[in-house]
């Protein structure tokens, strides 16, 4: 199939996002520094995938929001252990978390998106 027949799949995408997590937290450095954040991104990291599984299968369009937002506040403390990884210097060069960032950020857009228009039609019935 084509790049532009692709269907958008965004649980593959957390999936994948979920993989290069755990592959970056596994190449840190095996210190107490890098052993404390490695921990914490595997735990935010990972958890968006199942959160998006859960919402997918949600009883109110409420409980979606809910699952929703829980994947989101995840994609974003991911970010902020990335971000740390990339000013403690954690990971030569640095440049190597680019398109990871690129993709959490991409992924938080949508998350932001997708529980903005879930809450518009929710106000709507």
């Amino acid at each position: 199939m084509s790049k532009s027949h692709e269907v958008f799949d965004l649980e593959d995408r957390l999936v994948d996002f979920a993989v290069r997590v755990i592959r970056t937290a596994e190449s840190l450095p095996k210190t107490i520094t890098g052993n404390h954040i490695s921990k914490q991104l595997i735990r935010s990291g990972t958890s968006p995938a199942p959160n998006y599984g859960e919402a997918q299968s949600a009883e109110s369009r409420a409980d979606f929001i809910h699952k929703m937002r829980l994947a989101l506040k995840e994609l974003r403390e991911t970010r902020i252990w990335l971000l740390i990884i990339v000013k403690a210097n954690l990971i030569k060069p640095a440049s190597k978390l680019d398109a990871l960032l690129d993709e959490n950020n991409q992924l938080i857009s949508i998350f932001v998106t997708s529980v903005g228009t879930a809450k518009q039609n929710k106000n709507k019935t």
